[in-house]
């Protein structure tokens, strides 16, 4: 069973390939399966309960985990240190951001790498415990079934059928030889030929469980990949779109559609690759922007195009109103699948000054669209130079005056939209002083306080009627609803303000490279500060709640007040000006400023010198009380069993001899386990005291004090009613005895009775088997009430 457990464990961490690049997880995987059923071995071997078996195999998969990444940090390579430790807790969190920040498959990082492990080396040991220590092996298959619910639950595409064929595979010849097992304990069904001898008659039972198996197995792979909705590749995704030839079409945004229909499809297929030189997460990729909201939707302007808006690798006209705030030049270089059609506008990181692409490609000027009256994005390669402004809250309470004419164009709200929406846009955002102050309130009004919620099942709006809903009302969208609320409610307050939409940066696979699938599709609404030009704010809730991908700016963030009245960023100096900061924002003034920005003041790398390493003291913490919890469970056991001998007494009444005489012998047994003598139950008191005495050199006083000890259990056992030792010297007597033994033995069998007493875990084990039985005694008793309540029910 211990095989059988090892390797179906083994056989379900098959199902994890899809997260990985590469094939070292396995083995170390593999590795720290063997660790485990080792353990698991040798803790049945010594006769532990189950409970401590399970804490057995953790122990070894962490002395396991600590040579594994950790054994410069440990003591001989293996034995686990604070240092060890605090490295653990380092790369467990290096692991879980990078698998938040990476796309499947992932590199081996050590982070990654560590967490695989523990995962498959976990569901190791909750394998062996319930199919080898509690004999429920059909339980067993729930751990199991985690690990194929991991990339069921981080990629669209199905796990292998082959790989869950060998994950069937080896929790079937689990139940198998758990079957085996149970049935071999009572013999086997034999019948008698007329010209043979008996023989096991198990040939048809076995084949019928290997039909059942086979048929349940193919009835699992088969149905899915048959059922329309279910498998949108085909089957065994030798249909459409299953490989590179694929013909399914994957629909770009539409300003004039709603995003629904990317956001909630079934295949999220990729839809671009690029790489960024950008240090910081890259910023959103925008097709198209909206400036025109007619009281019922946003769409954009009618474009008219020239000869003289051709790209021609030329430079592109300047963003509009950046000149005073530090930017940054960032290259990018997109790949589009061949997979998109019908993707006339580029998707382009703002604001973009140079676009080197094949083709007929245009730009709006006024909103730095990319575009083209003929061809498609659809297979393409193109770079694009793109100035990254990096506003901060400081420089967007001082923007200037806004033009005029850009202030009347992109302010404008038809007389139409309701009383009430005007209100709540001046009620939510009472008390700011600055436009950038209304702007941070509405975003957290809709991300935080107003009690809105992400939900793709609400319907696109359509009308001026159905915004007002959602402001108003229900309060459920998602991001188009949330973007076109914010920018209408900025034009309310004056703000100029339009919508984007495009796409998220998506998820990085590798440093510096980062995918775009469909359901990264994403509005957002843009706000105009004079110096910073078009800034993103994010009213989308974000993570798993919202848009998984999406991300509020850092300026858009409130800042926190020091203690001293002034915020952090005001504190840290970014909003001293000088002849750089307020240079026009172009092109080639970019490139001179591009390293402006250091890292940012309180959020650098190295963490404070002051701060307390809390995880591995917490780790250690842990460690101490887990060691030191059989040592109290012993002193506890002690006093108890003496404080039971007065409280059976009764108030105000001396201590029975006869339960101090079964105190003091369960002691003196306790003591002999601890320390490691040999105690047989089936011997009588006087037996096991000569016993003791003859593995034990005692003097005088502790052999009297065994002898005392042996005979008034005797006594209480088979002559209650003659005169029994007195307690108090039945204690004394327990002292002295426990004294000579602990002379008697070695140091490390001392050692052993101090730290972890084999008496604490008996009784454990006897706890844990009597409250089991009561549990099953009243599954039993349920069961039969069930079965005589279903016997009065009328045929």
């Amino acid at each position: 069973m211990t095989i059988m457990a090892a390797l179906a464990a083994l056989a379900g961490s098959v199902a994890l390939y899809p997260l990985f690049s590469g094939r070292g997880w396995f083995w170390s995987g593999l590795g720290a399966v063997a660790v485990v059923a080792a353990a698991g071995l040798v803790t049945r071997h010594l006769r532990w309960p189950a409970v401590f078996g399970a804490v057995g195999g953790l122990a070894a998969l962490h002395l396991y985990l600590t040579a594994r990444f950790t054994a410069a940090e440990a003591f001989l390579g293996v034995v686990p240190t604070p240092e060890s430790l605090r490295r653990l807790t380092e790369l467990m969190r290096e692991g879980w951001d990078a698998a938040n920040r990476y796309a499947a498959p992932v590199p081996p990082l050590p982070g990654i790498m560590l967490l695989a492990v523990a995962g498959i080396g976990l569901v190791a040991v909750l394998v062996d415990l319930l199919a080898v220590r509690l004999r429920r092996a059909a339980p067993a298959g729930l751990p199991l079934l985690a690990m194929y619910s991991v990339p069921a639950a981080v990629r669209e595409d199905s796990v292998s059928w082959i790989a869950f064929g060998i994950g069937a595979l080896g929790y079937l010849a689990l139940l198998a030889a758990d079957n085996h097992e149970q049935v071999g304990g009572w013999g086997h069904l034999v019948f008698r030929s007329a010209s043979g001898p008996a023989r096991p008659d198990t040939g048809a039972m076995a084949a019928a469980g290997r039909r059942i198996g086979v048929a349940a197995v193919a009835v699992a792979v088969l149905v899915p990949a048959v059922t329309p909705g279910i498998h949108s590749h085909g089957m065994f995704g030798l249909g459409s779109g299953g490989g590179r030839g694929g013909t399914q079409t994957v629909t770009t945004p539409d300003p004039l559609v709603s995003l629904k229909r990317e956001l909630t499809r079934q295949d999220d297929l990729l839809v671009l690759r690029y790489r960024s030189d950008d240090t910081d997460r890259p910023d959103y990729l925008r097709l198209y922007s909206l400036d025109r909201f007619d009281g019922d939707r946003w769409t954009y302007s009618s474009l008219q195009s020239t000869a003289r808006d051709r790209l021609s690798d030329r430079r592109l006209p300047a963003p509009p109103g950046l000149s005073s705030v530090p930017a940054r030049q960032v290259t990018t270089r997109i790949t589009v699948q061949r997979q998109v059609r019908d993707m006339s506008f580029l998707p382009v990181p703002y604001a973009p000054s140079r676009v080197s692409i094949e083709g007929d490609w245009r730009v709006h000027a006024p909103s730095l669209m990319i575009y083209s009256l003929r061809d498609s994005a659809g297979g393409r390669s193109y770079t694009v130079t793109s100035i990254r402004a990096r506003p901060t809250a400081s420089r967007l309470r001082l923007a200037g005056r806004t033009p005029t004419e850009l202030y009347n164009r992109y302010t404008f709200v038809p007389e139409r939209i309701p009383r009430e929406v005007r209100r709540l846009a001046h009620e939510v955002t009472a008390g700011a002083a600055t436009a950038y102050d209304q702007a941070v309130m509405l975003q957290r009004w809709f991300t935080q306080g107003g009690g809105f919620q992400y939900d793709l099942t609400a319907q696109p709006p359509q009308r001026g009627s159905d915004l007002v809903d959602f402001l108003i009302n229900n309060r459920k969208g998602y991001c188009e609803q949330f973007a076109a609320s914010m920018a209408l409610l900025a034009r309310i307050l004056g703000i100029p303000a339009r919508v984007a939409m495009g796409y998220t940066p998506g998820t990085q696979v590798t440093p510096g490279v980062w995918e775009v699938r469909t359901r990264d599709a994403h509005a957002w609404p843009e706000l105009y500060f004079e110096g910073a030009g078009w800034v993103r704010f994010e009213p989308t809730p974000s993570g798993a709640a919202g848009q998984g991908t999406a991300a509020s700016p850092d300026y858009s963030e409130p800042a926190v007040s020091s203690s001293t009245g002034s915020t952090q960023e005001e504190e840290t100096g970014p909003t001293e000006t000088g002849p750089e900061d307020t240079a026009s924002a172009s092109p080639s003034a970019t490139a001179q400023r591009q390293d402006d920005l250091g890292p940012r003041a309180g959020t650098g790398g190295g963490r404070s010198g002051a701060g307390a390493p809390l995880g591995w003291i917490a780790g250690v913490l842990l460690a101490l009380l887990l060691l030191a919890a059989p040592m109290a469970a012993r002193q506890v056991t002690r006093r108890v069993r003496w404080a039971g001998v007065t409280s059976r007494s009764g108030g105000g009444s001396p201590p029975d001899p006869g339960e101090a005489a079964h105190a003091a012998w369960r002691e003196m047994r306790a003591d002999a386990l601890d320390h490691g003598l040999e105690w047989r139950p089936s011997d009588t008191p006087r037996a096991a005291a000569r016993r003791l005495g003859e593995l034990l050199e005692l003097d005088a006083p502790a052999a009297q004090a065994l002898g005392r000890i042996a005979h008034a259990e005797e006594v209480a056992r088979y002559a209650p009613s003659r005169p029994q030792t007195p307690p108090e010297v039945l204690r004394a007597d327990v002292r002295t005895v426990r004294e000579a033994i602990s002379a008697s033995v070695g140091r490390r069998a001392r050692l052993r009775a101090r730290l972890l007493p084999a008496s604490t875990v008996v009784s454990v084990g006897s706890a844990t088997r009597a409250a089991g039985g009561r549990l099953a005694d009243a599954a039993s008793r349920a069961e039969a009430a069930f079965r005589r309540l279903l016997s009065r029910r009328p045929r």
